[in-house]
């Protein structure tokens, strides 16, 4: 019988649940916890913006094209995909659900090796992450549980 992931993230928190027991239950294998991304961009990044001189003579603040927010999101999305790439490598799961809200759902797929692309049989996109694992079930849509089981 195959293995199946389900990862239910968001940009602070994710967790890894086995596919359902034969009771239905969903099994947490395991839990990370990234509280940079629940973080002011100010207290993440310690320095403001330098300045530089423009050809006009006017002043211009530099702006990064990340802010420090979301540069910690895309630093837990690596840390997690690489978790994902290590555990498909290792033959840890044979598919996987992510679950997570859109914009931290895509900064996760892109991050993924194409061993773990390859086997992803869904993704819904909703941050799911601080409920419960019989409330996590609940949500999943119902055309999942046959996949799930």
């Amino acid at each position: 019988m195959p293995t199946m992931w389900v990862v239910v993230a968001n940009s602070s928190a994710a967790r890894i649940l086995a596919a359902p027991t034969p009771d239905g239950a969903l099994e947490e294998l395991e839990c990370y916890a990234h509280p940079a991304s629940r973080m002011r961009d100010q207290d993440i990044a310690s320095d403001r913006p330098g300045s530089v001189m423009s050809a006009g003579g006017g002043r211009h603040a530099m702006e990064n094209e990340v802010g420090p927010k979301d540069q910690e999101a895309v630093r837990f999305a690596e840390q997690l995909a690489a978790r994902l790439n290590d555990a498909r490598a290792a033959g840890e799961f044979d598919q996987v659900i992510l679950v997570a809200g859109p914009r931290f759902l895509g900064l996760l797929r892109e991050r993924l090796g194409p061993q773990v692309e390859n086997v992803v049989a869904s993704t819904v996109d909703k941050d799911l992450a601080k409920l419960s694992l019989p409330e996590v079930r609940r949500r999943l849509p119902e055309r999942l549980y046959s996949a799930l089981q």
